[in-house]
């Protein structure tokens, strides 16, 4: 039985019980995703990202949302992103936009099919400024499929 306000007034204090499931107070993976489109290549088969500088912040969580236009596959490529963040999911995503399978785990690359689009889901937790974004087909980064990533 609660008390009543009389005995709570005269005890002097109230212990506030949680109405609703806990959440860890630090949860980052639980905020409402920033959005950032980068196109693979283009439709007229451009050996390069669009855009080709990607700005993040620490503590943020992402949806990088890689969609590849062109005829040919190509991997979003950075080992120092790839250290720098923590990843909630990477999601594949079929011909309706449906969710068709989830990866969890540490992700290094993502390869994206033709006119493929693959989520990659994290929050940063390191700074840098990454100079080694690249598609790791060889003749890709040669010809201009670089680009920078900078994690305030």
């Amino acid at each position: 039985m609660f008390p009543s306000l009389r005995q709570v007034l005269a005890v002097g204090f109230i212990v506030a019980v949680p109405l609703g499931p806990a959440k860890a107070a630090g949860d980052l993976t639980a905020q409402e995703p920033v959005e950032i489109k980068v196109q693979l290549g283009n439709e007229k088969d451009a050996l390069r990202f669009f855009p080709e500088t990607i700005n993040l912040e620490t503590g943020k969580l992402y949806r990088l949302i890689l969609s590849n236009p062109s005829p040919q596959k190509h991997y979003f490529s950075s080992e120092a992103m790839a250290q720098a963040v923590f990843t909630r999911k990477v999601q594949v995503n079929g011909a309706d936009g449906k969710p068709i399978a989830e990866v969890k785990g540490q992700i290094r690359e993502v390869e994206v099919y033709p006119k493929g689009i693959t989520e990659w889901w994290f929050v940063p937790i390191k700074t840098g400024n990454f100079g080694d974004l690249k598609c790791t087909i060889p003749g890709h980064s040669q010809a201009g499929m670089v680009g920078n990533i900078s994690i305030k």
